[in-house]
């Protein structure tokens, strides 16, 4: 995909981004089912006025960077050390996806993950969410949460890990949540095996599963 400014985007089949290209949607962009959207492999700016949907079956990646002082880091796989710059002023919301790769991403509305998963890795980091994050009825090899800033809460709930942790050899993955600095409540609930953590900073409350990553 070039740069263009489009009135809304519709994703039906494989779509990558050209890369240093600075792309402007000022409706909505809609990953309909079983498509793919990458904006992970190559840097782009990509600015969305209103939100982005991506239906059962699809495969959504919004950014990339270099690891620096503050994120875990995320690569462009055609520029190493080139950096996306993403904005969506209003909601993400992904429902039965195979695969979820939001990295640095600015999000002005909510992010809601529910359902779907696979054998590849989810990352949910390094982005700027001004309102709640929700994962839930997930079952997937591995998800992290991590070095995300979130100015509501935190809901991640009915998540199961089918991954090995093969570096601790303590069986299943769990799912981790690090680094993250939420505004509101970090509630958890059903998450298989567990949850690992630490470093985040909660300004209320975290219950549930994740009592534990309290304080």
């Amino acid at each position: 995909m070039p740069s263009g400014t489009y009135s809304t985007l519709t994703i039906a089949g494989m779509c990558g981004v050209e890369a240093g290209a600075d792309i402007h949607v000022m409706r909505s962009l809609m990953v309909l089912e079983g498509a793919i959207f990458d904006a992970q492999s190559a840097p782009a700016v990509i600015t969305v006025d209103r939100n982005v949907i991506s239906a059962t079956g699809s495969m959504l990646g919004l950014g990339c960077q270099p690891a620096v002082p503050g994120n875990s880091g995320h690569p462009c796989a055609s520029d190493p050390e080139g950096s996306s710059d993403i904005s969506v002023s209003g909601n993400i919301t992904v429902n039965g996806a195979i695969g979820v790769f939001l990295n640095g991403v600015a999000v002005g509305g909510n992010v809601t993950v529910t359902g779907g998963g696979s054998d590849i890795p989810w990352s949910i980091k390094n982005n700027s969410i001004d309102r709640n994050l929700t994962v839930h009825g997930i079952t997937e090899e591995w998800i992290g949460v991590m070095w995300n800033r979130i100015g509501g809460n935190v809901t991640l709930s009915d998540i199961e890990m089918t991954g090995l942790d093969d570096e601790a050899g303590t069986g299943l993955n769990d799912v981790f949540v690090v680094r993250n600095e939420i505004g509101r409540n970090l509630t958890c609930s059903g998450l298989v095996p567990g949850v690992f953590g630490y470093g985040n900073m909660i300004g209320r409350n975290a219950t549930g599963d994740c009592a534990a990553l309290a304080g």
